[in-house]
């Protein structure tokens, strides 16, 4: 069953978390909800192309998409940056000290969701092609 559809909301659905968390101070939340919104987006296309997607690397997903589609490493360089967000923003024993809440920062998190917008943006855009 093709769900693309479903993938994307969910990006969108993550990405108006992330930009919530900005908002309100959760930064940690906010960078790994950015995360997820570009992994989900990502994950949509492979849905529609009727391939299976797995792990949780927005910078493979993007370099195997790079395989049928021309990414711009743009992307892959924002890719990269949103794929170290995806443990530490989550777990105090990924630093020397200290929670992730005090971990992250307002000009970071912003940072990760202007890549994630761009990557959702970038995977809307392929799903009208496929």
């Amino acid at each position: 069953m093709e769900r693309s559809r479903d993938w994307m909301d969910q990006a969108m659905g993550d990405l108006e978390h992330a930009r919530s968390d900005r908002e309100r101070g959760f930064y940690d939340w906010a960078c790994f909800s950015a995360q997820q919104a570009a992994e989900k987006a990502a994950k949509a296309v492979f849905q529609k192309m009727g391939a299976e997607a797995w792990g949780h690397s927005v910078a493979d997903l993007l370099q195997e998409l790079g395989k049928r589609f021309p990414v711009a490493p743009t992307l892959i360089d924002g890719a990269l940056e949103l794929d170290k967000a995806y443990i530490p923003t989550r777990y105090p024993n990924a630093h020397p000290s200290g929670s992730p809440r005090a971990r992250y920062t307002e000009r970071e998190a912003t940072r990760l969701i202007g890549y994630a917008e761009e990557i959702v943006e970038f995977c809307a855009r392929l799903l009208s092609q496929v």
